[in-house]
Parts: C-alpha cells; sequence; structure tokens
C-alpha cells in the first residue's frame, strides 16, 4: 500500500531526508519513530502530496504521487500534527465540509459514520472552538477518514492531551487497521510499542531500522529481553 524508494529531500544545502526507503502493507499500522528533526514529518508531507520530493519515488495503493498526485490524494486520509479547524463552524459542518470537497459519494451518511466512529455525534451541533484538545483529535481523526480512503497518515496525533485521551485515540488508531493502512508518526516509544505492526527508526533523515518491536529487539544481543527503548537508545547515539 505504501511504498517508499530512495526518498531524498534537500532544503538548500540542508539535507532532510536522505535516501529513505520503507514500506507498509495492506491492514498494517506502521509508526516512524524519531526525534524532532530526523524527518517524520517531512516524509508525511511528501507522502500526502503536500511537497515534492527532491529525488526518489512515492507509491500509493499502486500509484506513482509523481505521475498522478490528485488519484493519490483521493487515496489518503491525512491528520497533521497541528488539526487546522474553523473554529465558527459546528462539529457536523466541518466534518461535512472536508466530505464534500473529498467528493463523497454520500456526504451527510459519511459524516453520520465517523462522527459515531470518534463518539461526536452527541457535540455534532457544537461549535469547534468550544472542543477541548483531545475532542479535536478526534475530529482530526473524523475528518482525515469522511472519505473512506484506503490510507491514513497521522502526524503525532496524540501530543498535548491528557492521559485518558491518549488512551482513547490510541485505540481510535488500532481500530482503524480493519479498512485501513496506517502510518503514523511519534516520538512516545511506549506508544509505538503498544500500537504498531512494525517500527521505522528515522535518524538524521536516515531509516536505521525497520521491523516488527520484537524484532528489533533482537538487534541489542547483549540484552536477552531488550525494549523498543534500548534499542532506539543505541541505534541513534
Amino acid at each position: 500500500m505504501i511504498e517508499v524508494e530512495q526518498l531524498v529531500k534537500r532544503y538548500g544545502a540542508r539535507t532532510a531526508l536522505n535516501g529513505i526507503s520503507f514500506h507498509a502493507k495492506q491492514g498494517e499500522i506502521v509508526g516512524l519513530l524519531g526525534a524532532n528533526g530526523a524527518g517524520k514529518t517531512t516524509t508525511m508531507r511528501i507522502l500526502t502530496g503536500f511537497m515534492p520530493p527532491t529525488s526518489g519515488s512515492v507509491r500509493l495503493n499502486g500509484i506513482d504521487i509523481s505521475v498522478d498526485p490528485f488519484a493519490v490524494r483521493q487515496q489518503v486520509g491525512y491528520m497533521p500534527e497541528r488539526v487546522p479547524v474553523y473554529p465558527d463552524m459546528t462539529v457536523q459542518g466541518f466534518v461535512l465540509f472536508w466530505a464534500r470537497l473529498r467528493g463523497a459519494a454520500q456526504p451527510m451518511q459519511a459524516v453520520e459514520t465517523v462522527l459515531a466512529q470518534f463518539n461526536l455525534l452527541d457535540r455534532r451541533h457544537h461549535l469547534v472552538r468550544s472542543l477541548s484538545k483531545g475532542l479535536r483529535q478526534r475530529l482530526g481523526l473524523a475528518q482525515a477518514l469522511v472519505h473512506q480512503p484506503a490510507i491514513v497518515i497521522l502526524d503525532e496525533p496524540t501530543i498535548g492531551i491528557d492521559p485518558r485521551q491518549v488512551i482513547e485515540v490510541r485505540e481510535a488508531i488500532h481500530a482503524l487497521k480493519a479498512q485501513h493502512t496506517v502510518l503514523f508518526s511519534s516520538h512516545i516509544l511506549s506508544e509505538v510499542e503498544q500500537v504498531c505492526d512494525r517500527v521505522v527508526i528515522l535518524h538524521e533523515g536516515r531509516v536505521v531500522a525497520e521491523g516488527t518491536p520484537a524484532e528489533l529487539s533482537t538487534r541489542l544481543r547483549t540484552k536477552k529481553e531488550a525494549r523498543l527503548e534500548d534499542v532506539y537508545l543505541a541505534l541513534t547515539q
């Protein structure tokens, strides 16, 4: 579903991505793990068509993003780190706006479905400005999924919310794998370990490891039961 090959992105003299490659299969949850500045957000912006790569190739659901970027966008639901909302819209109005913008076949029915999915039906007539940060994160998930995309890309979906809301968002992400391929970024090790089928570790614009949490734990042969935290620190120091 996601094929990234030798992806490079330069900003002038600075290289943000230095030839990264990874993949995600249908129904997988793949986590991009790395510190701030490792290249996670840049990768996601390229995959969603927000910016072009300097070189390399990206194919989503079999479509080359450089050949048909519009078709790729129809395949993708994207929730950026800071959810862009219109505070004076109602919850229902905001999601309906995105449903129509993305060409959902039955927009009102699609809105009903995702509002129910993320427990927002009872707030459908509330103004977006009245929502807590956690509810705004759920609203961001609803707008990303309203057109039922094959691939869902989430950038730091649990940042800035309280522990109870973190658990709710994690559960929502885990439930997505039944119908979607999910790629999400995080710098929270425990979150990636709990949610992801596979992990891609980025460091200074390079992929330094890829595999299941169990596979990565075997990278440290000096520890029989190495945690993902141990693996990450060993690979990025």
